[in-house]
């Protein structure tokens, strides 16, 4: 993937080349970079200013630093993170998510109902409860879910009375069921209820809706898929913090002088608005992609972190014992993956991480 971005900079940057013919190779080239983040076309930006949902921007800082570099591959289990709010405005108590951008040989790997308990409301006299029972459940006959077989029990748990905020509920098997038949889809219904499921004439406990509330409060489901997507088999190593070294010191050098230069990582830095596509991305702006140049002299000392491979080839280079033998190169031996936090077709936030997009450092292979 590093290895597009390269591509992108060199083809963006034409010599001596007619307007048409440079604009050409740009597209080329961006069409290309959509293919490295699995997107046949860029996402158009929302029609209107959107706030991301909080839980989503929080997850990016979790798992990446500023430039969007994975701080430990461990934090996610699989590759992307969607968040669906509750558009469809429907009666209280009744969800339905839109999943069309989940693609079908996606893995589906864990689902979650966010809900905002809001301030319980005021009552006469003394508090009769101090929690409630919270039930989730599955619709399965879109007109009747109160029948027998018309709705089936996801997740149910007590849920106190006193304050507010989110309440996170998992609902993974009705997700894995509407994947399998989208027609299955029926939304999801919440109850409360006493303890032990006794029925309350006024619930004290009430969630926020998406036609009541504001937009930070919406109804919001949460998947965590992984796509199968993975990058090559490079050591990825301790992953790095949020500075960057300061590689390079001194002026650019000539091109004669960059051949004399030992192999080292230099910056490359990819600049989201400069492509177009500031739009649709929310974090990061940008980010240093790095890359590697300079030469692999013979003999190759262990600072230039050869191969058992490039120390033979060095040496059989240096000694003309075979024709057509060159140096070795100067490439990354160690990648780290990025993250993009960004508003898909359907302005749903998606976080999303691709492997190999960060050269960590440099070796003569």
């Amino acid at each position: 993937m590093l290895g597009t971005i390269l591509l992108l900079l060199a083809l963006a940057k034409p010599a001596c080349q007619s307007p048409a013919g440079t604009a050409s190779r740009r597209a080329e080239a961006l069409k290309r970079l959509l293919e490295v983040f699995g997107m046949e076309d860029p996402p158009p930006p929302p029609a209107h200013f959107k706030q991301p949902p909080q839980y989503m921007v929080d997850l990016f800082n979790t798992v990446a630093n500023a430039d969007g570099v994975t701080k430990n591959p461990d934090i996610l289990e699989g590759n992307t993170v969607r968040s669906f709010l509750e558009k469809t405005h429907s009666e209280k108590m009744r969800f339905l998510f839109v999943l069309s951008s989940v693609a079908k040989y996606e893995k589906i790997l864990m689902a979650e109902l966010h809900l905002f308990r809001l301030w319980p409301r005021a009552t006469d006299g003394p508090k009769k409860h101090h929690f409630c029972q919270v039930s989730v459940y599955q619709v399965l006959a879109k007109n009747e879910p109160d029948t027998p077989g018309g709705k089936k029990l996801l997740a149910a748990r007590l849920v106190s009375l006193q304050g507010s905020g989110w309440e996170v509920f998992a609902i993974t098997q009705a997700v894995r069921d509407w994947m399998e038949d989208e027609s299955s889809n029926q939304g999801l219904l919440v109850t409360v209820q006493g303890l032990g499921g006794s029925p309350l004439e006024s619930p004290p406990l009430q969630f926020a809706s998406s036609r009541d509330h504001h937009e930070s409060k919406k109804p919001m489901l949460v998947l965590f898929t992984d796509d199968g997507r993975r990058g090559a088999s490079l050591p990825m190593g301790g992953f790095p913090g949020g500075s960057h070294t300061p590689w390079l010191t001194g002026p650019r050098s000539t091109r004669s002088l960059d051949r004399l230069q030992p192999c080292q990582k230099h910056p490359l830095s990819v600049d989201f608005e400069e492509i177009g596509w500031s739009g649709w991305i929310i974090s990061p702006r940008g980010y240093n992609a790095y890359h590697c140049k300079g030469s692999c002299p013979f003999p190759l000392g262990e600072n230039m972190r050869p191969t058992n491979h490039a120390t033979v080839q060095s040496i059989i280079n240096a000694l003309k014992l075979s024709e057509g033998v060159s140096s070795p190169c100067c490439v990354p031996d160690k990648l780290y993956s990025i993250n993009l936090l960004y508003f898909d077709d359907d302005e749903n936030v998606v976080l999303k991480q691709y492997d190999d997009m960060v050269a960590g450092s440099c070796g003569c292979h």
